[in-house]
């Protein structure tokens, strides 16, 4: 169980990766918010992977509360944290400004990822 999550996780890592490097063949409507519903996704499956034990509601919950705390974090300026942020890794964790419509990347990029944990259980589940 725990393998699948780990190369979910990788998958949609990857995903927002090339998200970045192939921007001009994204649909421009989406191109600005893709890589923050990926990284969200990315998150509830690194939670997934983290903690297999934990239930499809709690996970769901522990990667919103999360990627908002990460988010409301950008609120604070202070010069040692913008320091991390600078940095390429950094950037891509701790994000560089808050923004309202990253919650609801975040909010849409969890659903997706429980919705795929979702329908692999209900297979699962038909299979036996």
């Amino acid at each position: 169980m725990r393998k699948k999550y780990f190369i979910l996780t990788i998958l949609t890592m990857i995903l927002g990766l090339l998200s970045r490097k192939f921007m001009s063949y994204v649909p421009s409507l989406i191109s600005p918010y893709l890589g923050d519903v990926l990284w969200a996704t990315m998150v509830y499956f690194g939670f997934r992977f983290l903690l297999p034990k934990l239930n499809t509601n709690t996970s769901f919950l522990i990667a919103i509360l999360f990627s908002f705390g990460i988010e409301f974090s950008q609120i604070y300026q202070a010069k040692w944290i913008n320091n991390i942020r600078a940095t390429t890794l950094g950037g891509l964790v701790l994000g560089h400004g808050f923004l309202w419509s990253d919650l609801l990347c975040y909010t849409i990029g969890i659903l997706i990822g429980s919705f795929i944990d979702r329908l692999a259980f209900i297979k699962k589940k038909a299979l036996r």
